[in-house]
């Protein structure tokens, strides 16, 4: 997880606990987990920090339950090769806002619909307004509303996606240019 994954607030030893910072938890958990089964190491010692490791793993699960209940298998669903869209709608439409990680996913998701990415291009995390933007079911209503957002360079990615109207793909390719030449005459 890179650090710009993380929520800041104007307290900076604070960031809330997302899904996608939990589950990032438990995997490095699991990975833990597989390097001591698969070292020498005394029985005794081997079995306590096996079951202190288990124990933080299911502390995770359970974290992440308890922002989305059942949230492996919403992941699971999201995953899978039958997701469709109606459920991928439902499950944005379900899913508590800090679940950022599913929320990403569902952005990611080549099957998800124009009227759930028009829905995610409001979400308060970046990494998933930056998804609908580069998404190929985004529509031109979205993506032009997302080409206004002055909060981060969202316009960039628009510029490129194939579904932007022309006129503004050719405004927002041209400001691309703009900016190229007077980063090279710096």
């Amino acid at each position: 997880m890179r650090r710009s994954d993380l929520v800041q607030h104007s307290d900076k030893h604070h960031t809330d606990r997302t899904t996608q910072i939990v589950f990032g938890e438990r995997q490095h958990l699991l990975r833990v987990l597989d390097s001591i089964e698969n070292t020498s190491v005394a029985r005794p010692k081997f079995e306590q920090e096996r079951r202190s490791i288990e124990q933080l793993i299911h502390a995770r699960t359970q974290e992440l339950n308890s922002i989305n209940e059942d949230w492996d298998e919403k992941v699971g669903l999201i995953l899978s090769a039958e997701a469709r869209a109606e459920s991928l709608e439902k499950l944005a439409r379900e899913a508590p806002e800090r679940d950022f990680y599913l929320l990403r996913l569902i952005s990611e998701h080549p099957r998800v619909s124009a009227k759930t990415l028009n829905r995610l291009a409001k979400h308060p995390y970046a990494a998933i307004r930056e998804n609908v933007a580069r998404h190929p079911n985004a529509d031109p209503a979205t993506l032009t509303w997302l080409s206004k957002d002055r909060s981060q360079p969202l316009w960039y990615l628009v510029a490129f996606n194939p579904n932007t109207p022309s006129t503004l793909r050719r405004k927002l390719q041209e400001r691309l240019r703009k900016l190229g030449q007077s980063q090279s005459s710096k």
